[in-house]
C-alpha cells in the first residue's frame, strides 16, 4: 500500500501543449521549478556547477525545505476556499435566476404600455388625418379655381389689349397667362380648358400678325433702314418685349426682315457690276456697315432689347452676304488677282474681323463655335540667348514692327489667342486664292537668298584677303532669314491653317535647303580648283552630294602639298559653323512652330528632319575643315621627324625642332578656332577629339617611319613623346587664361593613344638578346600585338634580317592565340641595363618639367 503511494507521488503530472500555454498566460512565472520542460538533473547542476559549490548545500537545501513549506501552506489554503466556493456560486447563481424573471416581467409590462399608447394615438388622430386631406384638397382646388380665373380674365383682357395695339401691358400679361395655361395642359380634356387653349392659341396669332405688321409700317417703305418722321420707338420697344414672349419663331421673323432692310442698300451699291465692288475698294464696304452700325446705335437700338444684340446680328448678316458676294466676284475674276491686291484685301479684311471682336460679344456665334479653329493660349517660354535671338522663341505678340502691315498682323494675332469668333467669317473667301501668296513668297526668298550670297561672298572674300581680324559668330542673313520666316508664319496662319500653311512649309524646306548651299557651303574654302554648280531649285539629295565632294575633296587633297588656311578663312569656317548649329536648332524651333499652326490633320505631314541632317552634314564639315588645316599644318614636322639620324645621336638634349614646330602650330591655331567658337563650346570639344584620332595614329606611323633607331635615339624620341602627350592633354584650353579641365572623353583619347607611342618607343629600347625576354617584354607592353607590327618594331630597331628571322619565330610561338592579352604595368622590370637607361630618362623628363 506505501509502495503504491509513494509511486503515485512520484508520478509526474503532464499537460497538453494548449494547456501549457494557457497556463503559462495566466501565471506567468520565471522559476525553473514551474517549466513544462523541468529536469532535475540540470536543475541540481546548475545549482552545484563545481565541487566547491557543494559546500553551500546546506544552505540550498533549507531554502528549498522552506519552499516546500510554503507550497504546502498555498495548498492548504486553495483547498479550504475551494470547499466553500462551491456554495457561493450556487447562491450567486439562484440570485442572478431570480433579478432575470424581475426584468423580463418589467419589460413586459412596458410593451404592454407602449402598444396601448400607440392604440390611443391612433383613434385621436384618425380624425385629423381627414381633416388635412381635406385641406388640401380644398386648397388645390381653390388654388385651380383662382387660375382658371385669372386665365379667362386674363385671356379676355388680353383680346382687348390686342385690339387696343398696347403692346406694354400685353407683353407681361401673355407671359403670365402662357405660365398658367402650361399648368392646364393636363387638364385639356375638360372642355372649358380646352377652349380657353384655343383662345390663347388665337390670341398669340393675332399679336404675331400685329407685332410684324407693325416693324412692316415703320421700315418697310424705309429703305436702309431709315425710320419715317414720328415713329413710336416705345410701342416698337414694347412689340419686342410681346415677341419675345411668343414663339421663338416669332423673334426670328422679325429680326430677318429688320436685318434684310436695314443691308438691302448694301446689295445695291456693292452689286458685282458697280467698279466699287472690286477688291481694291474693300474698304468702302466696311466703311458702309460702320456706318450704319453707327446709326442703327444711335437712333434704332432701344427699339430692340439688349439680350437680343441686334448689332452683332446685322454684322454678321453682312459678313455671310459679302463672303458670298466676293467669292463669286473673284471667281469671275481670278485673272486680275495678284498678290499686292490680295494681301490689301485680306489685311483689311482681317483687321475689320479683328474690330467687330473687339466691339461685339460674338454670342450669336457661340453654337458654331466647333467650327472655328481655336488658338492655345498657352506659350512655352523657353530662355532666348540675348546674342542670337530665335525669332520662334518669342512671343508673337511683343515684337515691334515697323510697317502698317506687320502691325496688323501682330494685332490679329493677339486676338487669335483670346477666342475670336469673328476670325475668318468673311476672310475665308480668299483661301482658294491663297496660291499667289505661296508664289509671291517663293521669289520674294529666292531674291533674298540671291542678296544674301552677294553680300556673303563679298564679306567672305574680304575676310580670307584681310589681315585684320574679324569677328566670327552668326551670320546676321541667318537670323534675317528666320525672321522673315516667323512674319511669313505668322501672316499666312491669319489667312489659313489648312494646305496654305502645309504649302508654306515645303517652301521654307527648300530655302532652308538653299541656304545650307548656297550661303553656307558654296563659302567654305576650297582645297581643290573644282566646284559645284548651283542650280536655283536645291534639292536635299544635290545638297547632301555638294557636301560629300566637299569632304572627299578635303580627303583627296591631304596627299598632295598641304595649303594653310588664313586667320580670316578659319575665322569664316567658325562663322559657317555656328551659324549652321543655329540653323539647326532654329529648325526644330520652326517645325513645332508649323505643327501648332497647321491643322491637326495635317500637322504629321510637316517633317523637317531631312533640313536639320543637312545643318549637321554643313557643321561635319567645317569640323572636317579645321581638323585637316592644323593636321596639313603638322604634317611637315612629322615628315622632318623621319628624315633624323636617330642612330647617330649621343645624348638625350630638349625636345626636338619638330615637337616645337607642332606646339608651334597649335598654340597658333586652336586658340583662334576656341574663340570663335565660344557660341558652339561642344564643336570645340569635338574638333579637339577630330584632331586627336587623326594626329596620334599619324604620329606612330612616322614613328615606324624612324630607322633605324639607336637606344639614345629612342630615349629622346620617348621624351619627344612626352612632350607632345602634354600638349595634346593641355590642347582644349591652351594659351587660355581661363583654366578649364580638359573633357574626359577627350583626355582618354590622348592618354590611350600617347601611352601606345610610349610603350612602342620603351619596346624599341629593350635588348634583344635574349629572344625570348625580348618577345615577353613586347606583349606585356603592348596591347594587342600582331605580327605586322612586331615586323615594324624589329625595323625601328635596325636588326638583320637574320635576327629578324629567330626573333619572328620565337614571337610566334609565345604571341597570344585570342589576341586579347592586355598592356602590363609600363613600370614593369626589363633587363638591368635596360631599366637604368629609362629611369635615367624618366629623371632627365621631370628635371625638365
Amino acid at each position: 500500500m506505501e509502495s503504491n503511494e509513494n509511486s503515485a507521488q512520484n508520478d509526474i503530472l503532464h499537460f497538453s501543449d494548449d494547456v501549457q500555454s494557457v497556463l503559462g498566460n495566466v501565471f506567468p512565472s520565471s522559476d525553473p521549478l514551474e517549466q513544462p520542460n523541468f529536469n532535475v538533473v540540470d536543475y541540481i547542476n546548475n545549482l552545484f556547477p563545481t565541487e566547491q559549490s557543494l559546500a553551500s548545500i546546506d544552505d540550498v537545501v533549507a531554502k528549498v525545505e522552506g519552499k516546500i513549506k510554503h507550497l504546502d501552506h498555498d495548498i492548504k489554503t486553495a483547498v479550504r476556499k475551494q470547499t466553500t466556493a462551491g456554495v457561493d456560486g450556487q447562491q450567486a447563481l439562484e440570485e442572478a435566476q431570480l433579478a432575470i424573471h424581475e426584468l423580463f416581467a418589467k419589460i413586459k409590462n412596458i410593451k404592454d404600455r407602449a402598444d396601448q399608447s400607440e392604440q390611443m394615438v391612433k383613434e385621436i388622430t384618425r380624425d385629423i388625418k381627414q381633416l388635412d386631406q381635406a385641406k388640401r384638397n380644398l386648397t388645390q382646388a381653390i388654388t385651380t379655381h383662382n387660375h382658371l380665373h385669372m386665365l379667362m380674365s386674363g385671356v379676355d383682357t388680353l383680346r382687348n389689349l390686342a385690339h387696343k395695339r398696347q403692346f406694354g401691358e400685353a407683353a407681361s400679361l401673355l407671359q403670365g397667362v402662357l405660365n398658367v395655361m402650361e399648368q392646364f395642359s393636363k387638364y385639356k380634356s375638360i372642355p372649358t380648358v380646352r377652349e380657353l387653349s384655343a383662345s390663347v392659341d388665337e390670341i398669340k396669332q393675332e399679336m404675331t400678325q400685329l407685332v410684324l405688321a407693325e416693324f412692316d409700317m415703320a421700315f418697310s417703305t424705309q429703305p436702309g433702314g431709315n425710320p419715317k418722321s414720328g415713329i413710336n420707338t416705345k410701342l416698337l420697344h414694347e412689340a419686342c418685349a410681346v415677341a419675345d414672349a411668343l414663339s421663338p419663331i416669332v423673334k426670328k421673323e422679325l429680326l430677318k426682315k429688320f436685318i434684310k432692310n436695314q443691308l438691302s442698300e448694301y446689295l445695291v451699291l456693292f452689286d458685282a457690276s458697280q467698279d466699287v465692288a472690286w477688291l481694291d475698294k474693300i474698304d468702302r464696304r466696311y466703311a458702309w456697315v460702320k456706318r450704319v452700325l453707327v446709326e442703327f446705335e444711335g437712333k434704332l437700338s432701344k427699339i430692340f432689347p439688349e439680350h437680343w444684340e441686334v448689332s452683332e446680328l446685322i454684322a454678321v448678316e453682312f459678313c455671310q452676304i459679302t463672303n458670298r458676294e466676293l467669292s463669286t466676284l473673284m471667281q469671275r475674276r481670278a485673272s486680275e488677282i495678284d498678290v499686292k491686291l490680295l494681301l490689301f484685301a485680306i489685311q483689311r479684311t482681317t483687321n475689320f474681323e479683328t474690330l467687330l471682336s473687339k466691339r461685339l460679344s460674338g454670342n450669336t456665334l457661340r453654337q458654331f463655335s466647333k467650327n472655328v479653329k481655336k488658338v492655345s493660349n498657352s506659350k512655352e517660354q523657353k530662355p532666348v540667348d540675348q546674342a542670337n535671338t530665335n525669332p520662334f522663341l518669342e512671343d508673337e505678340g511683343n515684337e515691334n514692327n515697323s510697317n502698317e502691315t506687320e502691325e496688323a498682323n501682330e494685332t490679329n494675332d493677339v486676338s487669335q489667342r483670346t477666342e475670336n469668333p469673328f476670325q475668318r467669317l468673311i476672310s475665308n473667301c480668299f483661301e482658294p486664292y491663297l496660291y499667289i501668296y505661296i508664289e509671291s513668297q517663293d521669289q520674294n526668298l529666292s531674291e533674298l537668298m540671291a542678296k544674301f550670297q552677294e553680300e556673303f561672298q563679298k564679306k567672305s572674300q574680304q575676310m580670307r584677303t584681310d589681315t585684320v581680324p574679324h569677328e566670327g559668330g552668326v551670320l546676321n542673313n541667318c537670323a534675317d532669314l528666320f525672321v522673315y520666316y516667323k512674319k511669313c508664319m505668322v501672316q499666312c496662319s491669319q489667312l489659313s491653317t489648312g494646305e496654305p500653311m502645309l504649302a508654306l512649309a515645303k517652301l521654307f524646306q527648300k530655302y532652308l535647303r538653299e541656304y545650307a548651299s548656297r550661303i553656307l557651303t558654296s563659302n567654305l574654302p576650297k582645297t581643290s580648283q573644282s566646284t559645284v554648280s548651283l542650280s536655283a531649285n536645291i534639292t536635299f539629295s544635290t545638297v547632301t552630294n555638294l557636301l560629300k565632294e566637299t569632304t572627299s575633296s578635303l580627303k583627296d587633297g591631304s596627299s598632295s602639298e598641304a595649303v594653310r588656311l588664313g586667320s580670316g578663312e578659319l575665322t569664316l569656317i567658325c562663322s559657317i559653323l555656328t551659324t549652321a548649329d543655329y540653323c539647326l536648332e532654329t529648325t526644330q524651333q520652326l517645325e513645332m512652330k508649323l505643327k501648332e499652326k497647321v491643322d491637326t490633320n495635317l500637322s504629321p505631314q510637316i517633317d523637317l528632319s531631312e533640313e536639320r541632317t543637312v545643318f549637321s552634314s554643313v557643321i561635319s564639315n567645317c569640323i572636317q575643315l579645321l581638323e585637316q588645316d592644323l593636321e596639313s599644318a603638322c604634317d611637315p614636322p612629322l615628315t622632318a621627324m623621319a628624315k633624323i639620324s636617330w642612330t647617330s645621336m649621343e645624348h638625350v638634349g630638349d625636345q626636338s625642332a619638330y615637337v616645337t614646330a607642332i606646339t608651334s602650330h597649335i598654340k597658333q591655331a586652336v586658340p583662334h578656332v576656341r574663340a570663335n567658337l565660344a557660341e558652339a563650346r561642344k564643336y570645340f570639344t569635338q574638333f579637339c577629339i577630330k584632331f586627336a584620332n587623326s594626329f596620334i595614329p599619324r604620329f606612330i606611323s612616322s614613328l615606324y617611319k624612324c630607322k633605324p633607331i639607336g637606344t639614345v635615339g629612342a630615349e629622346q624620341l620617348l621624351l619627344d613623346t612626352h612632350s607632345l602627350k602634354t600638349i595634346l592633354l593641355e590642347l582644349p584650353s591652351i594659351s587660355s587664361q581661363v583654366a578649364r579641365k580638359a573633357p574626359s572623353s577627350y583626355t582618354k583619347i590622348v592618354v590611350k593613344g600617347m601611352t601606345k607611342a610610349e610603350m612602342l618607343l620603351k619596346v624599341v629600347m629593350t635588348p634583344h638578346e635574349p629572344n625570348s625576354a625580348f618577345v615577353s617584354s613586347c606583349i606585356r607592353l603592348l596591347v594587342d600585338p600582331d605580327i605586322d607590327m612586331f615586323q615594324k618594331i624589329l625595323e625601328m630597331k635596325g636588326l638583320r634580317r637574320v635576327e629578324q628571322s629567330a626573333i619572328m619565330d620565337v614571337f610566334r610561338n609565345q604571341m597570344p592565340v585570342s589576341g586579347g592579352s592586355k598592356t602590363s604595368n609600363a613600370n614593369a622590370s626589363f633587363d638591368s641595363d635596360s631599366t637604368s637607361r629609362i629611369r635615367k630618362l624618366e629623371k632627365l623628363i621631370k628635371k625638365r618639367l
